[in-house]
């Protein structure tokens, strides 16, 4: 496929320079630094949300087989409304 780009003049001579000295062309250069940019993309490690564990023996007897309800109730107890 054959598009059109602009850059500044400063980085398509320094470019050109890089070609020859490399003993390749701009088209190959550019093709290989889509490449870079693209599996640099790819390779970006998502979020992901650290463990967050503590060391303990479980849950206190009172609360072993409790509901989500009663773990959340019991959490926010004294504190407002």
């Amino acid at each position: 496929m054959k598009t059109t780009v602009q850059i500044p003049d400063s980085l398509f001579k320094e470019a050109q320079k890089m070609a020859r000295e490399e003993h390749t062309t701009m088209k190959a250069l550019i093709e290989a630094g889509l490449r870079r940019v693209i599996s640099e993309h790819r390779q970006r490690e998502r979020f992901k949300l650290r463990r967050a564990t503590f060391k303990g023996r479980g849950l206190q007897p009172d609360f072993e087989g409790a509901s989500w309800d009663k773990l959340r109730d019991t959490s926010y107890e004294g504190r407002g409304g």
